[in-house]
């Protein structure tokens, strides 16, 4: 059994910062990869950032602005989010792969998150 549980959502001014977390618990075994998710109402879910490793991705229209980064003692994933803009108001959904037992992985998703930026 795995949970993730997010914070850090809420209201921002248009130009300003917040900061994601999502922690995992339950009996991990390992940790493939953390990212973040989006999902604006009426829009399909896009992959904002990604930590897999040392390796990281970004959504085209976040590089720059968001940092993507992982503790892994912790099994806890941070989205540092700057200079937010309205149109980025959405649902944000944490997502990780993770390893229970054996050689067995599943997707696991968190319950999700309001990011709402204000013009």
């Amino acid at each position: 059994q795995v949970q993730l549980v997010e914070s850090g959502g809420g209201l921002v001014q248009a130009g300003g910062s917040l900061r994601l977390s999502c922690a995992a618990s339950g009996s991990i075994v390992r940790i493939n990869y953390m990212g973040w998710y989006r999902q604006a109402p009426g829009k399909q879910r896009e992959l904002v950032a990604r930590i897999s490793g040392g390796l990281t991705n970004y959504a085209d229209s976040v590089k720059g602005r968001f940092t993507i980064s992982r503790d892994n003692a912790k099994n806890t994933v941070y989205l540092q989010m700057n200079s937010l803009k309205p149109e980025e108001t959405a649902a944000y959904y944490c997502n990780a792969q993770i390893q229970v037992y054996g050689s067995i992985s599943y997707e696991y998703w968190g319950q999700g998150t309001q990011v709402t930026v204000s013009s």
